[in-house]
């Protein structure tokens, strides 16, 4: 009976964070060209509003986890769905620049405590250790959103328009993604003990071990991975081409790192749940500089090899992200820890595709040894990581 409850929330809060991904993070691949061309504005000035929302998500992180820690999950997360509504409704109403940039102002304060870190939390909070299967859970079904936000946002927008379609993601938030996260189980923590609506407790007395400088080390590896993998969402299909690919190819290889995300995060729930969490963290940390460097050696023959080792690694690691502050630290406190640790990485992740261009402008593929190297840092500071106790 608790095991089908569990199912029932971790169901429910991986389709909430399908819609919080699709009607944000990936809403400009697909939106930005006709926003900007309504607006008067260069794309990359709607890009440069994203990454804003980005650096606010950054700074509101931390107060978010917090607030996760001492109420719970639920309350913050239907909360975000009012400010993921409010601010795709300023969007489609923007008149200009500074309606754009204020309507993505609002956006980065729901992705700041809507997204992963704010779900990885609540997970935490309910099930304390217990959270590892959980966590892979959510991120299973979340992710597809890209899978169905850019099908579903290029529809709305052929049909009803750009600003439309921002209406419509806003309603969806209101209609379904608050009843979603409303339906999550009720917890509060006492001294430690996280007691649920249903009655079940987690009780997690855990001492951190080498706070300050496994703190440091997974801040490092987290902030270098997420570099990486905005780097190439923003960048993938140019970076195949000026590797020999065709742009039809590179279009239907980049389509692939997607499902190889899914693959790696069902490696990680069935094969890779029987090791340490470290253990299959360092090894997802290998796989893009692995298959970078066979890009830049054999290009456009190793290009498939590349968006699939690419994509699972980067599926491994988005769970990474939530279980190993978890078994380092513990659960107590969880929440506004994993928003400090995550801080560069957001910072990481609001300068990747400025930050990388730049690079491939200037060294076309060879760019890639750059994520390599960055790569292998990640790699480098997870294995200096001592493994905890059980």
């Amino acid at each position: 009976m608790a095991s089908d409850r569990r199912v029932g929330t971790v169901a429910a809060l991986g389709a909430a964070q399908t819609l919080a991904w699709a009607s944000s993070y990936y809403l400009p691949a697909m939106l930005a060209m006709p926003m900007a061309r309504e607006l008067g504005v260069a794309t990359p000035t709607v890009f440069a509003a994203f990454s804003l929302a980005l650096l606010v998500s950054a700074l509101l992180g931390p107060f978010a986890g917090r607030a996760i820690d001492r109420r719970g999950g639920r309350l913050v997360l239907v909360a975000t769905n009012v400010v993921f509504a409010a601010g795709l409704a300023g969007l489609g109403l923007a008149q200009g620049p500074l309606g754009l940039f204020a309507a993505w102002v609002v956006l980065g304060i729901g992705m700041g405590s809507g997204l992963y870190e704010a779900a990885f939390a609540t997970l935490v909070r309910l099930y304390g250790r217990d959270a590892r299967g959980a966590i892979t859970g959510i991120t299973l079904i979340a992710g597809f959103a890209s899978t169905v936000g850019w099908p579903l946002s290029a529809f709305l927008e052929s049909h009803i328009g750009w600003r439309g379609a921002c209406f419509a993601w806003a309603a969806l938030h209101l209609l379904l993604g608050a009843p979603l996260n409303a339906s999550l189980p009720r917890g509060t923590a006492v001294s430690g003990v996280a007691v649920t609506s249903n009655g079940e407790t987690r009780i997690d007395d855990r001492d951190p071990i080498a706070a300050p400088s496994a703190a440091w080390l997974l801040a490092l590896a987290f902030a270098v991975t997420w570099f990486i993998s905005t780097a190439m969402a923003a960048h993938l299909p140019r970076l195949l081409e000026k590797s020999g690919v065709t742009l039809t190819g590179a279009v239907a290889i980049g389509a692939l790192v997607g499902p190889a995300q899914v693959a790696g995060r069902l490696l990680e729930f069935s094969l890779l749940r029987r090791i340490h969490p470290l253990l299959s963290a360092r090894l997802a940390a290998l796989m893009h500089p692995l298959g970078a460097t066979l890009l830049v050696l054999f290009g456009a023959p190793a290009a498939v090899a590349f968006a699939l080792l690419h994509g699972a690694g980067n599926g491994i690691l988005t769970i990474a992200k939530g279980t190993l502050p978890l078994v380092f630290f513990g659960a107590r406190g969880y929440g506004l820890r994993q928003g400090l640790l995550t801080f560069p990485a957001r910072i990481g992740q609001a300068l990747a595709p400025w930050l990388f261009g730049l690079m491939l402008a200037r060294w076309s593929a060879d760019a890639l040894w750059i994520s390599a190297a960055l790569g292998m840092t990640a790699f480098a500071a997870l294995l200096v990581l001592p493994k905890p106790s059980p």
